[in-house]
């Protein structure tokens, strides 16, 4: 069965200590308050949220499943293509950016700007 927003989101909303919510306005599960799966802005691809050296890894042994654009370089977070040929590791990586969610400090809430 191929992934798909709703696949990747059931089942990482499934996870304990995660939510529905959003991220930059659009979609997302958090955990602990730090999203970790959010959809991507190309096509056919969702954005993970993981650490570094992850993220280099997966893209090293999986470049057709885990890409970047020039906005994703740098930072700890990878696409990752819907047409995986292994969706099961897909979905462990998307167990390891839930642990890495919960592990981090819960963000602060944003306060609304107020006209003076």
């Amino acid at each position: 069965m191929s992934l798909d927003w709703e696949r990747v989101t059931d089942f990482a909303a499934g996870l304990p200590g995660t939510e529905r919510s959003t991220h930059y306005g659009r979609p997302a599960i958090k955990a602990n308050g730090n999203a970790f799966v959010a959809p991507g802005h190309e096509d056919g691809s969702f954005c993970l949220m993981i650490d570094r050296d992850t993220v280099d890894m997966l893209k090293e042994t999986d470049p057709d499943t885990y890409w970047q654009t020039p906005h994703y370089e740098g930072w700890p977070a990878v696409l990752v293509r819907y047409g995986s040929a292994d969706p099961d590791r897909v979905f462990a990586m998307i167990e390891r950016a839930r642990e890495q969610a919960l592990a981090k400090k819960q963000p602060k809430p944003r306060v609304p700007k107020t006209s003076v």
